[in-house]
């Protein structure tokens, strides 16, 4: 009974990041961008979006990895599943500590069009998105790949 509650919860836990990280990413800041006037303003508001859901990735990826731990005896590290959670949360560490960061330093510093601080940002941004879209490949692959709840 416990162990096919915390299954369910494993089901609750992805669907909550992967959701918020489609929901985000592919509906609410295009739609930022294409509505509002000031694409400074959209930039504050996907930025502030993306943090928080860096912060739902860290909780979600710990909380999986813990239930991982405690639905599967022996060498649960080293299931497909949870090197895919570690790569997961190595990206959104990567996101937060690093690429945020500098990306709202050269922000902060003002971000004049063809300076090299605007293609600093523009390759950071890049970066950001390539992997910002490789978590989200992967969260539906977790998603795709998850045990019936009767075989879990």
């Amino acid at each position: 009974m416990l162990y096919q509650f915390l299954c369910r919860g494993e089901r609750l836990i992805l669907a909550i990041w992967v959701g918020g990280l489609l929901s985000i990413g592919y509906i609410a800041t295009p739609v930022l961008f294409s509505l509002l006037d000031s694409k400074q303003l959209a930039g504050q508001l996907a930025g502030q979006m993306f943090f928080v859901m860096n912060i739902i990735g860290f909780v979600c990826g710990g909380l999986l990895l813990a239930l991982a731990g405690v639905l599967k005896q022996g060498v649960w590290y080293k299931e497909r599943r949870v090197l895919v959670l570690v790569v997961m949360l190595s990206i959104v560490a990567v996101a937060s500590f690093v690429l945020q960061p500098l990306m709202q330093d050269l922000k902060a510093n003002g971000l004049i069009p063809g300076s090299e601080e605007a293609k600093a940002f523009g390759r950071m941004h890049g970066i950001s998105s390539i992997l910002y879209l490789i978590n989200s490949l992967l969260g539906i692959f977790l998603v795709m790949m998850a045990r019936p709840i009767k075989a879990c």
